[in-house]
């Protein structure tokens, strides 16, 4: 019987976030920090980070228990991050001008940011 058990996977929620305006990079070493970590914990953290990326990550991560309790049914305070995930969005990119009439491209980032939820057994 502990065979089966093994076999079936704990349900999955996830949440996305989309066209975040921070690049990949800097969201990526604010996930790195809460990969890993019961749910409750990782927003408890992210409230007091001074990055930017932290609030977007936090409110993803909002959204996913969000998701868990309501469609799920999940208990909120056995979910854990399986899978934190920071992709790279579109970059709008304009040019201005320089010094001696040369063009100084600016390039604006922004990131796709995937949190996936999982049930931890007690």
């Amino acid at each position: 019987m502990a065979e089966l058990y093994d076999l079936i996977e704990a349900p999955r929620v996830r949440a996305v976030a989309k066209y975040i305006p921070i690049s990949a990079q800097k969201a990526r070493l604010v996930a790195n920090e809460v990969r890993g970590m019961r749910a409750q914990d990782a927003l408890e953290m992210l409230r007091f980070m001074p990055q930017r990326a932290a609030r977007p990550i936090a409110k993803v991560i909002a959204s996913a228990v969000a998701n868990a309790d309501n469609n799920e049914g999940l208990d909120v305070e056995a979910l854990y991050i399986s899978k934190i995930a920071v992709d790279e969005g579109p970059r709008r990119r304009w040019r201005r001008f320089g010094a001696r009439g040369r063009f100084k491209p600016i390039i604006r980032r922004s990131c796709h940011i995937t949190v996936e939820l999982e049930e931890r057994p007690e």
